[in-house]
């Protein structure tokens, strides 16, 4: 079928991997709207569609206010659900923020999508954290659910949403449970949103790159252009078999040689081994590594770019755009809020 002419809805679509599917989708051909609220502290950067701004509608609303944009939902052939907080550590200090953005604002949205658009195909942006800490590798999908922080708990409420109304009949839906993503169009400038954005941001400066612990925990890292891939295939696929599909990397590596890796690609700069800070390691889960044979079996996805190249690629994208990834990051907003609920663009980690 293709994406030629159709209509794609993306949420969180000015952040890392939503900004990647849109600019995909639009040279496929397809007619993008992507809807975001830009709130700080989570990823949104206008710059990031900058290739294609002349071609993409940009909807400036919190997807909770979903019945003020229903027209354009109940005209989507196809809806990318990308927005979401991914901070770990923000939601173990801001639960009730992290509920509002990944689990309430999705149940309104999701609410409305059943209404204007019947059985419209909705692939929504999982995490693996909702695994928590693997009590076997590599991990499928049918691994116990043992979240070990409030964004687990709250991503995986969201998940459920999609699937029951699924299983309903309301929705097309299916997720797509990520591993670390990495690439173009991460958010350097915003701390906590995992450690590949901050050795991105730390090499680019020529700054050392610092390993909690001994860097033995295993990661499986993806390139965003292979996780773009994944939701265009599922996206696109006539009859889904499946509505949980884990997308990890090529292969996994220790966080000490992804650190040194990094490190030689931008012309060598030093790596650090220190303690693991106290409020991180209450929510590390090890080591970590996907099984994603689902996926390759019924979808026809695999990753196929390495670490080394995507990080070429990527410092060659960011040392080029550099002056729209450095802003200060401003402080996080409190928990508490007036106004209309939050919703963040961001990924997963």
């Amino acid at each position: 079928m293709g994406y030629q002419s159709r209509n794609v809805l993306i949420t969180g679509g000015l952040g890392f991997i939503g900004s990647n599917l849109a600019l995909r989708a639009a040279a496929l051909g397809a007619r993008v709207t992507v809807v975001d609220s830009s709130i700080e502290g989570c990823g949104a950067n206008l710059h990031n569609l900058h290739p294609a701004l002349d071609r993409i509608r940009l909807i400036p609303l919190d997807i909770a206010q979903a019945a003020e944009f229903a027209a354009e939902i109940g005209k989507a052939d196809v809806i990318f659900n990308l927005a979401g907080e991914i901070s770990h550590w923000h939601s173990m200090q801001f639960p009730e923020r992290d509920l509002e953005i990944n689990t309430f604002s999705q149940l309104r949205f999701l609410n409305v999508c059943r209404e204007a658009a019947p059985g419209v195909r909705i692939i929504y942006a999982g995490t693996r954290q909702i695994y928590g800490v693997p009590q076997y590798l590599p991990v499928d999908e049918e691994h116990p659910i043992h979240p070990v922080d409030f964004n687990g708990v709250h991503k995986y409420a969201a998940t459920m949403y999609h699937l029951m109304l699924t299983r309903a009949g309301y929705l097309d839906a299916a997720v797509l449970r990520l591993t670390n993503v990495y690439g173009p169009r991460m958010a350097l400038h915003i701390p906590s949103q995992g450690f590949l954005s901050t050795y991105l941001r730390r090499i680019i400066l020529g700054q050392p790159l610092e390993v909690f612990g001994d860097g033995a925990q295993l990661r499986d890292v993806v390139y965003v252009d292979d996780v773009v891939e994944a939701f265009l295939l599922a996206g696109d696929c006539p009859k889904l078999h499946s509505h949980t599909y884990n997308v990890g990397g090529p292969q996994p590596l220790p966080i000490s040689e992804i650190a040194t890796t990094c490190a030689r690609t931008a012309g060598g700069v030093p790596v650090t081994f220190r303690p693991f800070p106290d409020e991180l390691k209450r929510i590390d889960i090890g080591s970590y590594y996907t099984d994603w044979r689902r996926i390759r079996t019924e979808l026809g996805w695999q990753p196929r770019i390495g670490l080394e190249e995507g990080l070429r690629r990527s410092v060659e994208y960011f040392r080029r755009e550099l002056q729209h990834y450095l802003k200060v990051a401003p402080e996080i907003e409190a928990a508490t809020h007036s106004g209309p609920p939050l919703s963040q663009s961001a990924l997963p980690q």
